[in-house]
């Protein structure tokens, strides 16, 4: 997060230079920073920031990402260094609260008054709450912010039921951090269908359905008449306006948003009849020294856009007419896609068939969720369309709008293999077709990174285009593009691990299960490049290779001890000494605490060890404890005490299993209905070792409150009244994403057999590096194709797996009771090579951070405004 810039004298201003300030720091507001960066601006004009939020610009559209794991730092979109880089004065908490256009000055909230040559307003837009009596009860929100995030995850801890009012974009984003959260959820939206605005009749339908498969209770065609509250004054129902009431805890308003125009008001700027600033096409108002982009702005086509994109490009146009190049905004493309509570949804150009004379292609499957509808002209044109439940032509049919498609209408909305033409995708796109909406970026501008700027891979096209770093939907189309383009330029796309192999991992894996091979230098001179196969290998395949053969080593018979002969040599420095290396040079001690359940007798064990060796001691997000600050060579000794006390590695340096977290279960919990505890602890210990593409996290929870998070990890288990509920695929780090239900209701024996086969098969076919998230997106037929296999056992692999997974389990070794036990392997615990024995008493070891000690600095920093569900205090 940046800091809060020194404020500047008020009143004061810099006659050497002018001087720009922008209000508002959202998303938009940093794209203008950004785009005044690439021009020079910033280095010329001196520019002041004034934002509102205790924050820096971060990721609005992501926000709900926020319940499956992402801190607020990871959703920033403001690089550390950006601000002093470009020396930029950012005021965090700061609101501009008047506009003195005669003067030319802004003054905050906080009495500083900045004097400006050049105002852009991107004060975005603000929730609009229906005028519902009872709407100011506790427990009543708004869904707009990470601190509006932050008060619904409190009053949730408390609450059993929630009501969402809005079906829209939002409304279901809010609805699936309700049911993440653990609560019963409920939808009310006053349109006859859910996404009214994105959707057609048909794709409401499919959506409300698939919502409702989830769990979620949805009310269409009814809005809010009353919420009514107990004598505390907090949310006790809802009635409905068809006479009907929902018992609920807890409601959040996403019924729309109006534009912040008030400040505009108030300085006697031009607004709309219906709300936002009036700009022209170089999103100037109606005073020319003061622009207007993004959710505040009526465009000059007369409409306010609620989308990131055509606030990009506002951002874009009001960067050039500062800069004194000549661009404009003259409307944008409401393309959308978006995966909302797990399902696809996206719609394009005349989504809902306006244009005269149009015609419709549909395709609907009830079954699986499906239904997909083209908007064809007269002429054969393609004008729009919707998709629900399968977006994945997405990309290639949004560039076609407004073109005749190459092939027959109908093709391009059924499945693969029902006559969909494999060959039609993004390279059969017109060149000025725009492939990134985000970035504006056409098909033409990135076969021109390959061609003339000699872009070769897609992260080097993206660095030149910006295509793929908006919203991301377009990046399988932008890799399909640039593989065609260099396979054009008869410059061959290596598809192969690394230098040494020209086979992917899975090529990998099955050739070392199919010839039984244990050694990598076996594989490297069998199966290497010609090239490759008198040297030692590579960073990159020697540590994926030697992954390979720890999960195949009981049936390949090899050793599954990752530091036997040449297998330690594969292993990279974490797993080399079976810990985890810290930045300031040592290493951490993370024993197994399987499902967090542990004795106090062990707890007494850490904590002695914690405190002999002056260790830092932390309790992590997957229920374990975290010893940190030793050096290599007391690494055996610790141990030595641990394994003595009963425990195991927790794996925390390799690419396995870490944790199966839980919740109390039913033992404990009044709405436990399962005991979630036991299943971690068995899963956990089942699995414990297993060597695989990726680390792995699952999660147990004991009923549907969720409250072990279960759906933001690779498999992940929900208690039912009937059983188990099994998802997969989900992921709490950089790319969030909600896990997909595999299979429901299952019984103990079930719910093992099915993670055994979805484990070993995920194992099997992963890429390197590859998590349970991006392979289950990636691979040929996604969820579908995997339930078929490890489900239905399409493929006749099903025992095969199940059998790798129970030569897994019989042959498990706690690797530093192995290690332990064998002087050879303990003598690679050193600090120094030169100086085996003792440490050297020269060589001073500083600990890295005093424990329970806070940094004086925050103690006596500024008091900061802090939402509260009573208001604002102090903190």
């Amino acid at each position: 997060m940046a800091a809060p810039a020194t404020p500047a004298t008020p009143g004061t201003h810099d006659t050497a230079r002018p001087t720009i300030v922008l209000v508002g720091h959202g998303m938009v507001g940093q794209r203008f920073l950004e785009e005044l960066a690439e021009r020079g601006v910033t280095g010329r004009a001196r520019v002041v920031v004034l934002c509102e939020e205790p924050r820096p610009a971060y990721d609005r559209v992501q926000l709900t990402s926020y319940f499956a794991g992402r801190t607020p730092d990871d959703l920033s979109l403001t690089a550390p260094d950006f601000m002093a880089r470009h020396g930029i004065e950012l005021h965090i908490g700061d609101p501009a609260e008047a506009i003195d256009r005669e003067s030319r000055t802004v003054t905050a909230r906080s009495g500083l008054t900045v004097r400006y040559d050049t105002l852009v307003l991107a004060t975005g837009s603000y929730p609009f709450v229906p005028p519902v009596p009872g709407k100011d009860s506790a427990g009543c929100f708004v869904y707009r912010t990470i601190e509006d995030l932050l008060a619904i995850e409190d009053y949730a801890r408390t609450a059993g039921s929630g009501v969402v009012v809005g079906g829209g974009l939002l409304g279901l984003e809010a609805a699936g951090a309700l049911k993440g959260l653990g609560l019963r959820t409920h939808i009310v939206e006053f349109n006859p269908r859910l996404m009214a605005l994105q959707v057609d009749e048909g794709g409401g339908s499919a959506l409300r359905r698939t919502v409702e498969e989830m769990g979620l209770e949805v009310h269409t065609g009814v809005g809010g008449k009353e919420i009514t509250a107990d004598e505390d004054g907090a949310v006790t129902g809802m009635e409905l306006s068809d006479g009907s009431r929902i018992a609920t805890d807890l409601v959040i308003f996403s019924a729309g948003v109006r534009p912040r125009d008030q400040l505009a008001r108030d300085c006697g700027l031009a607004v709309g009849e219906r709300g936002g600033i009036v700009v022209d096409e170089q999103c100037r108002t109606s005073d020319p020294a003061v622009h207007a982009i993004g959710e505040c702005a009526l465009a000059a086509d007369g409409r306010v856009y609620g989308l990131v994109a055509p606030g990009y490009d506002m951002a874009r146009t009001a960067a050039d007419a500062i800069a004194g190049k000549d661009s404009g905004f003259t409307g944008a493309d409401l393309s959308t896609k978006l995966k909302l509570l797990g399902v696809d949804v996206a719609s394009f150009g005349d989504a809902h068939g306006t244009t005269e004379g149009c015609l419709d292609v549909v395709y609907a499957d009830s079954r699986s969720g499906v239904y997909k509808k083209l908007v064809i002209g007269a002429d054969g044109t393609l004008l729009g369309g919707v998709l629900v439940g399968d977006a994945e032509s997405y990309g290639m049919l949004r560039p076609l709008t407004g073109s005749v498609p190459p092939v027959a209408p109908e093709q391009l909305v059924l499945p693969a293999g029902a006559g969909a033409p494999a060959a039609l995708g993004p390279s059969a796109l017109p060149d000025d077709a725009v492939v990134c909406n985000c970035h504006n970026v056409t098909k033409g501008a990135i076969r021109s990174a390959v061609t003339e700027h000699e872009c070769t891979t897609v992260p080097q096209v993206k660095k030149c285009t910006k295509a793929g770093t908006g919203c991301g939907s377009c990046v399988k189309a932008l890799t399909t593009l640039v593989n065609d383009e260099l396979a054009a330029g008869g410059v061959a796309v290596d598809t192969g691990l690394c230098g040494c192999f020209p086979h992917t991992r899975a090529e990998l894996y099955e050739i070392v299960r199919t010839l039984r091979l244990t050694s990598y230098a076996e594989l490297l001179e069998s199966h290497g490049r010609p090239e490759a196969r008198s040297g030692d290998g590579c960073e990159v395949c020697k540590p994926t290779v030697g992954s390979i053969i720890a999960s195949l080593a009981p049936a390949v018979g090899a050793d599954g001890y990752v530091l036997h002969g040449e297998q330690a040599a594969l292993q990279d420095t974490n797993d080399h000494f079976l810990a985890n290396l810290q930045r300031n040079g040592s290493y951490s001690i993370v024993p197994r605490i399987p499902g967090g359940e542990i004795t106090p007798e062990k707890l007494i064990v850490i904590g002695e060890v914690a405190r002999d060796f002056g260790l830092y001691t932390k309790i992590t997000g997957g229920q374990r404890i975290d010893l940190f600050g030793a050096r290599v060579d007391q690494l055996p000794v610790i141990w030595s005490r641990l394994v003595d006390a009963g425990f195991e590695s927790g794996h925390a340096y390799g690419k396995a299993l870490r944790t199966v977290k839980s919740c109390v279960g039913q033992t404990w919990c009044r709405y436990g209905v399962q005991d979630s505890v036991r299943m971690a602890i068995d899963l956990e210990l089942r699995y414990r070792g297993l060597r695989s593409p990726h680390k792995l996290k699952s999660a147990v929870s004991g009923c549907a409150r969720e409250c072990a998070e279960a759906r933001g990890k690779d498999f992940g288990v929900i208690a039912t009244s009937n059983g188990w509920n099994l998802y997969v695929g989900g992921n709490g780090g950089a790319d969030p994403r909600h896990a997909d239900l595999l299979a429901q209701d299952l019984s103990d024996a079930e719910l093992v057999r099915l993670i055994d086969r979805f484990l070993m098969f995920y194992i099997r076919t992963a890429d390197r590096l590859e998590r349970t998230s991006a392979w289950l997106e990636r691979i040929e037929g996604g969820l579908d194709h995997v339930r078929d296999v490890v489900v239905h056992d399409s493929l006749g692999l099903c025992d095969e797996l199940e059998a790798l997974m129970a030569a897994h389990v019989a042959h498990y070794r706690d690797e530093w009771a192995e290690t332990l036990a064998d002087p050879d392997r303990l003598a690679r615990f050193v600090s120094f090579v030169n100086a085996p024995g003792t440490p050297d008493p020269s060589v001073r070891f500083v600990p890295e951070r005093d424990q329970m000690k806070p940094d004086p600095a925050l103690l006596a920093g500024p008091t900061l405004p802090v939402r509260t569900l009573e208001g604002t205090s102090a903190r």
